[in-house]
């Protein structure tokens, strides 16, 4: 009797473990199918690591090669720049046009002060973490003259000149012009006024003759290549308010954004399921372009570990306790949940070519509501440059250690203030901080040859 107890028992047991089994695929199905995507996502960074080091070859591949093997890459840089002016306008025309403005003050009042408080919180990550590792101390300038000449090495540009050219872009003389040009400040040099009968002065030295001549450059305001989506952005928050000031008379125009901000959401989500492939490829062809994998173990591999680590402390660390001290929820949860524009950040390096993808993310896999993702979303990818003032203020420490220079108290506050400022005016374009780094390293006072040289290296 017994025994035929527990053999009933057992019976029951695999009954119920094989019907358990249904259920266990199903969820699993589930899953992959929810998080598909980001699989994906995850696979196509790999493969583009793996199939970079498989293709590298000592001698290089040629241009035309490198060209072609990056074209699948290029594509979906070109389809997410594509997609940036409509998303930005309407969803920003659509948000702030159904918040009261006294909400939109507020809102935008406490995302800037967020924004603030992350780009000083990741500059003195920089800063601290350069002092720490001291990545330029014990490198030869010989190596860093040696590396490649100056081509390519802005001309100075001045704290003041950056802020100037933020303002300037944020008040565009021309909306149709500025989706395609922003106004940008560059030195030329004077020459009517560089006399060099007058500026120049001889000396004998040694019995040689030696001759100063003192070249004076004057600034001058010119229309580059780029979005300016600051002066897009501030446009149509005011657009959007003042539609909703119309009333009844607006809201068809309000309806016609909505719609039209709709669709062009429905144009990422198609985009998107190219990404993992597009990423693959720009991923590889980053790997391919590397000239010479052996200056990743010299004092270059240094200061990139410095700006590798500084980064993943600041989003890793930083941003997610930031996120668990206001909501008190898992910040890892939510940041899988946008693993996607991650790793396409890490592909395109360009928080302009990845905002696309975030909208879609935050709102669709983290459930936040769409009247504050459409808002906040295009103006911290705009004017919130954690990544930049990072790099700058390392990049600032790491020519003051080539150059034996020790820092004071002043001389850092100065470094965070002026890479905080200038990152602001930082594009969200691959390598945007590059070009207002110059600005950080100013209150160093470093030799002009050393200067140039360094471009060198922090310009990769």
């Amino acid at each position: 009797m017994t025994a035929t107890k527990s053999a009933s028992n057992g019976d029951i047991g695999a009954e119920a473990a094989a019907a358990m089994l249904p259920r266990r695929a199903s969820r699993l199905r589930r899953c992959l199918r929810a998080n598909l995507l980001v699989l994906l996502t995850v696979a196509g960074v790999v493969a583009g690591v793996v199939l970079g080091m498989a293709v590298r070859r000592p001698g290089g591949l040629g241009a035309a090669e490198v060209q072609l093997f990056a074209f699948p890459g290029e594509l979906l840089l070109r389809l997410l720049k594509m997609i940036i002016l409509p998303l930005v306008v309407c969803s920003l025309v659509a948000g702030a046009a159904s918040l009261d403005p006294a909400v939109l003050g507020r809102l935008g009042g406490w995302a800037m002060l967020f924004f603030l408080v992350t780009t000083l919180l990741a500059a003195s990550i920089g800063v601290s973490l350069a002092s720490a590792i001291q990545p330029g101390a014990g490198a030869a300038d010989s190596s860093l003259a040696n590396y490649g000449d100056s081509d390519g090495v802005p001309a100075r540009k001045e704290v003041v000149d950056s802020f100037l050219d933020l303002v300037r872009n944020i008040f565009p003389s021309n909306l149709v012009t500025a989706a395609f040009r922003s106004y940008a400040t560059v030195y030329k040099e004077d020459k009517k006024n560089n006399n060099t009968g007058l500026d120049s002065v001889a000396a004998l030295v040694n019995g040689t003759i030696s001759m100063n001549k003192t070249v004076l450059m004057v600034p001058e305001g010119k229309e580059v290549e780029g979005m300016n989506i600051l002066g897009l952005v501030v446009f149509a928050i005011v657009f959007g308010i003042a539609l909703r000031k119309l009333g009844p008379e607006g809201e068809n125009l309000i309806k016609f954004f909505n719609s039209f901000n709709e669709a062009t959401m429905i144009l990422v989500s198609w985009i998107m399921w190219y990404a993992p492939l597009g990423i693959m490829f720009l991923v590889a062809g980053k790997i391919v372009e590397m000239e010479d994998v052996m200056l990743l173990f010299t004092s270059l591999g240094k200061y990139i570990c410095c700006c590798v680590v500084g980064h993943a402390i600041h989003g890793l660390l930083v941003l997610p306790g930031i996120y668990f001290i206001f909501t008190r929820r898992n910040p890892y949860r939510f940041l899988w949940g946008i693993f996607t524009p991650l790793a396409t950040a890490f592909g395109t390096a360009s928080s302009s070519a990845t905002l696309p993808l975030m909208m879609k993310c935050v709102e669709e896999n983290n459930g936040v509501s769409k009247h504050i993702s459409r808002f906040i979303l295009p103006i911290g990818a705009t004017v919130n440059m954690d990544g930049a003032a990072l790099f700058q203020c390392a990049a600032a420490v790491f020519i003051a250690q080539l150059n034996n220079v020790s820092l004071n108290f002043i001389q850092v506050i100065t470094i965070l203030i002026t890479a905080t400022a200038s990152s602001v005016g930082a594009a969200g374009i691959p390598a945007g901080g590059v070009l207002t780094w110059p600005s950080s390293w100013r209150p160093l006072a470093c030799p002009p040859t050393t200067s140039r040289s360094s471009w060198r290296w922090i310009g990769l």
